[in-house]
């Protein structure tokens, strides 16, 4: 079953189920998967930190918190941190001569945070001057990674 992920939204899954995130532009999609639960999570972040925000109304969309969150859900439903790994896709540069782009900053800071949680990153498609969009399946721990103009990468 296909479930969808908007922009600034994070869902937790078991199988089967895909999750999918269209549109990724200067956008992040961190999938988080614990393998031998297959418990999987897919955000699709539009900001690298919350700080300075008063009043959090969408959690999913600042890389901090849907990251703290979804690791929170997948631990409730039975992931083992120490078995969880990541990948992520996005983080384009959309407009030529933009200097540390929104993309750019995005990837940072979901690299920064996923150190600090302790999560490895075993698969990555990121920077660049293209969008994506990634199907995650939970079955496999496959994230496809595809663009208009490159056509499909599999991590």
């Amino acid at each position: 079953m296909k479930h969808s992920v908007g922009i600034g939204e994070y869902r937790v899954v078991r199988p089967p189920a895909v999750l999918v995130s269209l549109g990724l532009g200067s956008c992040v999609g961190v999938a988080l998967y614990d393998p031998e639960r297959k418990i999987g999570g897919l955000a699709h972040v539009m900001l690298p930190s919350s700080n300075g925000t008063e009043k959090i109304t969408n959690p999913g969309k600042y890389a901090d918190q849907a990251i703290k969150l979804m690791l929170e859900e997948m631990i409730k439903r039975g992931a083992s941190k120490s078995r969880i790994v990541a990948k992520i896709a996005g983080g384009a540069t959309m407009f030529k001569n933009s200097k540390n782009s929104i993309g750019e900053r995005n990837v940072e800071s979901v690299r920064e945070i996923l150190k600090k949680e302790g999560i490895k990153i075993v698969g990555e498609d990121t920077g660049k001057n293209y969008g994506r969009s990634v199907e995650f399946d939970t079955e496999t721990g496959l994230l496809h990674v595809r663009s208009f103009k490159y056509g499909e990468t599999v991590l």
